[in-house]
């Protein structure tokens, strides 16, 4: 059984208490040793006593104190490095956080060390000002988390979901061919569509539009992004409520009813 160690774990306040107090028992010991021949057997037993039992009550205490600040440090630090990469509304990645991983990824897929496949999807709510607009905010609020949802509920393994901007959200597919990012956004778009969004009891249809863009070999964040961005838009000036998307060429994929280049 393998030992967390980490940062925010408490085996880690009890490996750095233990070794480090023993340590001190150690040090308390040799440096009282060169006095052990001199002394009685009743001063040696108080000596080996103090050297046994101070270090152990002041240094282990001070030092447990000492790791379990540290440890409250360590968490208080990552739930701030959360909240920094989350989009309060929503839950998911924001805008910075969603490009810095996808750029981490592409910069790993350029040396190799990952796959060099995947895909980026722009998803933008339609009509979302009317909902505003004739709902109010608040519901706008509600739908654009239901979004975020069932964005997440399509999503598996390492497939990450952003908050790009006020309705509209990226999906990144790592190591996804381009068949299975297509399939992916398909089905973004019609779980939204069959969300059931009914504020205060009525209903009220959602629907989003999707652009995206499959890569295999090297690429960049801001290549896919204008890529995408560009389906999306015609997307958006075919109907809205479809997926426009486009793929390595030589990949094929079976026409599902949605706009596809």
């Amino acid at each position: 059984m393998r030992i967390d160690l980490s940062p925010t774990s408490w085996g880690r306040v009890a490996l750095v208490t233990i070794a480090g107090t023993t340590f001190f028992i150690a040090a308390a010991f040799f440096v009282d040793s060169f006095n052990f021949p001199s002394l009685s057997p009743d001063a040696l037993l108080w000596a080996e006593l103090t050297d046994l039992f101070l270090p152990l009550v002041l240094g282990g205490s001070f030092l447990f104190f000492l790791m379990w600040k540290m440890r409250q440090l360590a968490i208080a630090q990552k739930e701030l490095s959360i909240v920094a990469a989350t989009d309060s509304l929503t839950a998911v990645f924001n805008r910075g956080a969603f490009s810095m991983l996808v750029e981490a990824y592409l910069e790993q897929a350029r040396g190799h060390a990952v796959a060099d496949t995947g895909a980026l999807l722009i998803v933008d709510a339609d009509h979302f000002k009317s909902i505003n607009d004739r709902l109010g905010h608040d519901c706008g609020d509600q739908a654009l988390k239901l979004i975020a949802r069932t964005i997440q509920g399509q999503l598996h393994g390492a497939d990450i979901v952003g908050r790009i901007g006020g309705e509209e959200f990226a999906v990144f597919l790592p190591g996804a061919d381009a068949t299975r990012s297509f399939l992916v956004a398909e089905s973004i778009r019609l779980g939204i569509r069959e969300a059931g969004f009914a504020p205060s009891g009525q209903p009220w249809p959602l629907s989003v539009s999707i652009g995206g863009v499959a890569f295999s070999g090297p690429t960049t964040y801001h290549h896919m992004f204008q890529v995408a961005d560009r389906h999306l838009y015609k997307a958006k000036s075919n109907g809205r409520d479809q997926v426009s998307f486009e793929s390595p060429r030589n990949v094929l994929l079976d026409d599902v009813s949605s706009t596809f280049h």
